[in-house]
């Protein structure tokens, strides 16, 4: 929990006991490599944090189409399932050993209404996810494939998490086009 405690403390400011009261609220999870978290037609009743390893959040029809990946130190939920309660259009797979902290949504309200820096919290976590999903519409709209590539090779330690199925799949490509960006690069 020592991870989720400096995540916090470094966006809001808390005192150590409305620290110890949010954290205590949370719990351990621990998902093995091609392990569901939420698997899409469930309800998302949590919100979690990554401690290490990575998730992907999937579309599976034809092809798998992964939508989304979360790295360590990412706070994340399935928002479009949990806020109206309706079921998930995706799955949700480690894509690594991953240790997770999840709080249930009933516990997350009740920290707002307790604690204003939680309500804080939330917000900066929120309106920094739409800055981020806002961000990956712009890239897909604005650069080339190769360009992505690059932009997605900035995150440290990415590539160690994702196979190139998955990030051709995140990039918009194949596995082939990718390949051919990889190998042209210097």
């Amino acid at each position: 929990m020592h991870q989720l405690k400096s995540f916090i403390s470094s966006q809001v400011v808390v005192n150590d006991d409305e620290l110890q009261a949010i954290v205590s609220k949370f719990r351990s999870k621990t998902l093995y490599k091609g392990q569901l978290l939420l698997r899409r037609g469930q309800i998302a009743n949590q919100y979690y944090f990554v401690n290490s390893g990575a998730l992907r959040f999937f579309f599976e029809e034809e092809v798998s189409l992964t939508a989304w990946i979360v790295l360590p130190n990412e706070f994340f939920a399935e928002i479009s399932s949990l806020s109206p309660q309706r079921p998930t259009r995706f799955n949700i797979e480690a894509v690594d050993l991953t240790e997770l902290c999840y709080i249930d949504k009933t516990e997350m309200e009740i920290l707002y209404k307790q604690i204003p820096a939680w309500q804080e919290f939330g917000r900066k976590l929120w309106e920094g996810m739409a800055i981020r999903m806002i961000d990956e519409i712009i890239r897909f709209q604005t650069l080339s494939a190769e360009e992505r590539y690059l932009e997605f090779l900035k995150k440290p330690g990415v590539m160690q998490h994702v196979s190139i199925k998955q990030l051709a799949s995140y990039l918009g490509i194949t596995p082939n086009a990718l390949s051919r960006i990889r190998k042209n690069l210097p």
